[in-house]
């Protein structure tokens, strides 16, 4: 690559391990966070679901704001916006602007995410520099969850309120590089089609369905973990390295998840990885509220990482299948959304249901509940469409 292209890819990776950081960092946090401001798990898990609200809402108008000013000034318009409202949120003590704040910056990060995205596929030539882009870009995602579970570890040591201000810095140092590097007049192709079309292809359809389970019962089992690991008298950063087995194995399995979907295909894998989630969620649901960590959590976290390994990147692939370059930003939009969508839904029935009834079994039914939507979605991908018969 060139200098400038690297510093190009550099810097949207960046900002890409920043949202995915802000997705995590919450985790270990929301149990101090809650003790603090003395407000219950159900309240405080608004801190997670907010961001995940202002996301998937922001998703749909993300191409409509491209469309009408273009990928550089609604990427540096929303990184200006997402930087000082950071220091607001470590600066309160009310929770109601706590939430309204991450929901401002859930929307900042639906339009840098995509955006960026976008803007690589645009920059960089088809074919292996193109290939590598992406997937340097898709692993900073990765990386970024495990590193806001460790930076949460350690910030909340500290106090509270840094993992709130943490993000402002390193997002205004993108802020500034980025105006040097982004391409100017990068506009979004014209759209040739309507969303109730979009959503005629079949392998959109589950990929959305599948991801917003997949994503519901994975930050749902770990906002129960967080909350469980706390309760028992963990600290924040023995609670974080404990989460690791549900996150670090995607960063370490990256490089070789191409040489899979080449091999198997993207319909069993997905099957396979949503195997292992439901097993994951029968460990946890047998096993609630029993046993030290080795026995009542490790197992289902590494099953329901398994499944992410397994999925997350089949689920990408299979959402543009047979679409066209127009309607790929929509047909991507539509997809964040429903993932998005999963953890909307799942974490505040998940902390209702865990403060209503602990360590029992309607919040561990609810988990698996939803890993099964994920299963049988995924097994409906297997079917082959029966051939058409023959004309006499």
């Amino acid at each position: 690559m060139s200098r400038g292209s690297g510093a190009l890819l550099w810097t949207l990776s960046g900002n890409m391990l920043l949202d995915s950081v802000e997705v995590s960092i919450m985790l270990v946090a929301l149990p101090s966070i809650g003790a603090a401001l003395r407000v219950s798990m159900v309240t405080a898990q608004w801190l997670m679901s907010g961001f995940a609200a202002g996301f998937a809402g922001f998703l749909v108008l993300g191409p409509r704001l491209v469309a009408r000013w273009d990928r550089r000034r609604v990427y540096l318009g929303a990184l200006a916006v997402f930087a000082p409202v950071s220091v607001v949120g470590g600066l309160t003590g009310d929770i109601r602007l706590l939430i309204a704040i991450r929901v401002v910056k859930g929307g900042c990060a639906a339009l840098t995410a995509p955006t960026g995205l976008a803007i690589i596929t645009t920059t960089f030539p088809d074919g292996p520099r193109l290939r590598r882009a992406v997937s340097v870009y898709a692993l900073f995602g990765a990386v970024g969850f495990t590193a806001g579970l460790l930076l949460s570890g350690a910030l909340v040591e500290a106090g509270w309120r840094w993992t709130l201000v943490f993000p402002a810095p390193v997002a205004l140092a993108l802020l500034l590089i980025a105006r040097r590097v982004l391409p100017t007049g990068s506009a979004a192709p014209p759209r040739t089609t309507t969303t109730r079309a979009l959503l005629r292809a079949g392998a959109l359809r589950r990929s959305m369905l599948g991801a917003a389970s997949l994503n519901g019962t994975y930050i749902g089992v770990l906002l129960l973990a967080a909350f469980d690991l706390s309760g028992r008298g963990w600290s924040p950063w023995l609670s974080a390295v404990a989460l690791l087995p549900a996150s670090l194995p995607l960063v370490l399995s990256m490089p070789f998840v191409g040489g899979l979907v080449q091999r198997f295909g993207t319909a069993r894998l997905i099957v396979a990885g949503a195997v292992a989630v439901v097993t994951g969620c029968v460990l946890r649901a047998l096993l609630a509220g029993s046993g030290p960590y080795g026995t009542a959590w490790l197992p289902a976290l590494l099953l329901v990482e398994a499944g992410f390994v397994l999925s997350f990147a089949p689920l990408n692939m299979q959402v543009t299948a047979g679409l066209g370059a127009a309607e790929r930003p929509w047909a991507v939009a539509l997809y964040q959304t429903a993932v998005q969508a999963g953890g909307v839904l799942m974490l505040p029935l998940t902390a209702l249901l865990a403060s209503r009834y602990p360590h029992r079994w309607p919040v561990s039914l609810l988990v698996l509940a939803a890993g099964a939507v994920g299963l049988i979605t995924a097994l409906s991908g297997l079917r082959r469409p029966r051939p058409a018969p023959l004309e006499r």
